[in-house]
């Protein structure tokens, strides 16, 4: 059975950095990608990779400062999360799908259809 587990997260001081990694099981996907949600807020895509390519996306707020990156002999995704501040915090969520764009991965919720658990990123000031 599909499946995506995530590690990673916690508690962290404004500028600080957290790595986030997410093993995929069962299939290899097109595309991996990063969504946030917090309290209140819809959940958004903070970056997506075209896993046959590595073709990346990022969202305007974390340009600069986030990386995704692929194993593929893992099959297994991470998010590297540098000068967080507290407009960070949020639940950070891994999705897999298979629709992409030009070779590239698309942005939506709708587009992704499996779903890690959720790991928490709390970022102080």
């Amino acid at each position: 059975q599909a499946q995506l587990v995530e590690s990673g997260g916690g508690s962290v001081q404004a500028g600080g950095s957290l790595r986030l990694s997410c093993a995929a099981y069962g299939y290899t996907y097109r595309c991996m990608a990063w969504f946030r949600q917090a309290p209140g807020k819809e959940r958004e895509a903070v970056a997506t990779i075209y896993t046959g390519r590595g073709t990346t996306y990022y969202a305007d707020s974390v340009k600069g400062r986030f990386t995704i990156s692929q194993d593929n002999a893992k099959n297994t995704v991470t998010l590297q999360m540098n000068s967080l501040n507290p407009e960070d915090t949020a639940m950070y969520y891994c999705a897999a799908g298979w629709l992409s764009e030009g070779g590239r991965c698309l942005a939506s919720r709708s587009d992704y259809t499996l779903w890690g658990q959720g790991t928490q990123v709390t970022v102080s000031s």
